[in-house]
């Protein structure tokens, strides 16, 4: 069983933080679970542009008010409390925070922790080493 608190996380090398928001990462890849989890405040008056090409996320929100856009087709979806998007095409989309989001989020593959957005908002696909022991 693998039990952690978001606000230990606080300021360790799994609270990562942007200009537009902040992510802590309560699973990643070195657990061994198939997917990563993470608690994600979307910081309100923000614009944020991601394309995860690697990675399919599912994103529940449950706190906020904002805007979704897929930046392929357009369209744009209210986010607020109870609105969940699944990102299966890997579609670039923006978030607009009108109020801080909160959001809950899986990553399939699992991040590791050590991605790095690039210019595009894209995460490079990084892999746990085989070999490394779990926790």
């Amino acid at each position: 069983m693998y039990v952690v608190n978001r606000d230990d996380l606080n300021d360790t090398d799994r609270d990562v933080k942007s200009e537009t928001w902040r992510s802590r990462r309560m699973v990643l890849g070195k657990e061994r679970v198939g997917f990563s989890f993470h608690d994600t405040v979307i910081y309100a008056g923000t614009t944020s542009t991601f394309h995860y090409q690697n990675h399919v996320e599912a994103v529940y929100c449950v706190q906020g008010k904002g805007t979704l856009t897929d930046e392929e087709t357009g369209k744009v979806y209210p986010l607020h409390d109870g609105v969940m998007y699944l990102l299966d095409g890997n579609e670039k989309h923006t978030v607009v925070a009108e109020e801080e989001l909160r959001m809950a989020c899986v990553f399939n593959p699992p991040v590791t922790g050590r991605e790095v957005h690039d210019e595009n908002g894209v995460y490079p696909l990084v892999l746990e080493d085989e070999a490394a022991p779990a926790n």
